[in-house]
């Protein structure tokens, strides 16, 4: 049954999953700062409003921002979707947010006669037109369970983890593993390049076996032809070990190799990748071995056909 949603945030993530939504037969309302890069979704049925603040009536409002002050903003700022006497019965955050952040939110929004939810996920915009993305949520069951239809519309695999905050500290443990698994490749990538085999053909391997994944295929073209084009940039990556680093500390759970890869993720960041992808963390580890890399221009599968959105749910 087709739901009025709201949605906040259209960047490359924002965008991809919106049109999930309206392909799945959702009346979708968008709002996003810069309100240019939401007008062409007009075109395929959504409605692009002037505030936050006008997404308040709306049945089910999700939230998919860079940061905490932009989260805040969007929520409890002066024009946020929370501003107002009375706001949406649902709001779901997919952002990657602190604890605190959350918490401020959750009060605010029980203020309102609004659940929030947290479903942070796990992909980027091709993935998610490709209907691959994954969905981590948290917060009462029963919310969860009355706006599950909208999250299954949007990603492939969608997990309930627990109450509260639950599903950003999974959000947080797994980025932590995004990073460690993308550098250790770029260290043995580079060692097979400097023993004679090609980045192509030994990413080819990898795939092929018991150690490929999603992640390792879709990283490859990449990792061969050196285009970073961001689709989760090396600055992101950074903050999300920041808080992930955090928790654990406060978790008391020592992070030995997640430290180590901090600290070449800020050295990546300090040398100029802060607004490239992550997988900039090759051309890092082929400096330290003091080696010029150069692109393969070899055509590779990223192993992302598209999916095409489920149908709505009648």
């Amino acid at each position: 049954m087709s739901k009025a949603v709201g949605w906040i945030g259209t960047g490359r993530m924002g965008h991809a999953m919106v049109q999930r939504l309206m392909a799945a037969g959702h009346d979708v309302h968008v709002w996003n700062r810069t309100r240019a890069k939401a007008e062409d979704l007009v075109a395929l049925g959504a409605t692009v409003v002037d505030t936050a603040a006008d997404l308040s009536d709306r049945e089910v409002v999700f939230t998919m921002v860079a940061a905490d002050p932009d989260l805040l903003e969007v929520t409890v700022g002066e024009n946020g979707v929370l501003s107002g006497p009375s706001g949406p019965a649902y709001l779901i955050d997919s952002s990657t947010v602190s604890a605190e952040t959350s918490d401020r939110i959750r009060l605010s929004a029980a203020r309102h006669g609004t659940t929030l939810l947290a479903a942070p996920v796990s992909g980027n915009a091709k993935v998610v037109r490709a209907g691959k993305l994954s969905i981590a949520v948290s917060g009462p069951l029963d919310a969860y369970t009355a706006v599950e239809d909208l999250l299954r519309a949007i990603g492939n695999s969608v997990t309930y983890v627990g109450e509260r905050d639950a599903a950003r500290l999974v959000k947080l443990a797994h980025n932590i593993l995004l990073g460690v698994v993308t550098q250790s490749l770029a260290e043995v990538t580079l060692l097979a390049q400097q023993g004679g085999v090609s980045r192509a053909a030994f990413l080819e391997f990898v795939n092929g076996s018991v150690l490929g994944s999603t992640f390792t295929r879709y990283k490859t073209p990449a990792l061969v032809n050196l285009d970073f084009t961001p689709t989760f940039t090396t600055d992101l990556l950074r903050k999300d070990f920041d808080l992930g680093l955090a928790a654990a500390r406060a978790l008391e759970v020592p992070l030995p190799v997640a430290a180590a890869t901090h600290h070449l993720v800020q050295g990546a960041v300090g040398r100029g990748h802060r607004d490239e992808d992550f997988a900039a963390l090759l051309l890092e580890q082929a400096r330290s071995a003091g080696v010029e890399l150069q692109s393969e221009n070899v055509e590779v599968d990223d192993g992302l056909a598209t999916k095409p959105a489920p149908p709505e749910r009648l």
